[in-house]
């Protein structure tokens, strides 16, 4: 078999450059991944340095030492890597869906008001949500308990819980991810806590 030498901008080089990468990630020498994989450790440096032929078995072996699947080790780059928010100036928020997770958003909120523990503006519905407060301190009630959330802290909770967030001492700015239960629980339009 003739050494082959892969251009960096095919699938075959992408695919060689993850598994290196992969490795790295995890910590382990080429030694350490042949084993798992059980191939040998100059096999492994010749697949790696593009050399030897991609085989899809190897792959196969390869994808399962490295902990993920075959899809995810060959999938191709995409040019839709960055994305505008959607603005909804009503609420001072952007949104961001993640392409990858359809059902998750990220929110971006400049919130101004303290959080309510008024039974009308707290929220309770299936999912969780994490934020970090990106400026100021941020109040989270959830159930019974308040908690303080300051610059760079994130949190991350049921929702199931009633909870709010606002603004403690002044106005702060929060990035919140949700997934598509949390989500569907805080609908622009809705009254909702100031919050969201």
């Amino acid at each position: 078999m003739l050494p082959m030498t892969q251009d960096d901008g095919d699938l075959d080089g992408l695919v060689r450059k993850r598994i290196r990468a992969l490795r790295v990630a995890q910590g382990w020498s080429l030694e350490e991944l042949a084993a798992r994989a059980r191939l040998s450790q100059s096999t492994l440096s010749r697949i790696e340095n593009g050399h030897r032929r991609l085989a899809l078995d190897q792959l196969v072996t390869l994808a399962r030492a490295l902990d993920t699947s075959l899809d995810q080790l060959v999938e191709t780059a995409t040019d839709d890597v960055v994305s505008s928010p959607m603005i909804d100036a009503a609420h001072g928020l952007m949104r961001w869906p993640i392409k990858a997770e359809p059902g998750m958003t990220v929110v971006r909120r400049r919130m101004t008001e303290p959080a309510s523990d008024h039974p009308s503006r707290m929220r309770a519905h299936p999912g969780r949500e994490w934020l970090v407060v990106l400026s100021g301190t941020a109040t989270l009630l959830l159930g019974n308990r308040r908690f303080r959330v300051e610059t760079h802290q994130a949190a991350e909770f049921p929702t199931m819980l009633p909870h709010s967030i606002g603004a403690e001492g002044g106005p702060c700015e929060i990035l919140g991810i949700f997934d598509r239960d949390a989500r569907r629980g805080h609908q622009p339009g809705e009254t909702e806590t100031p919050a969201r």
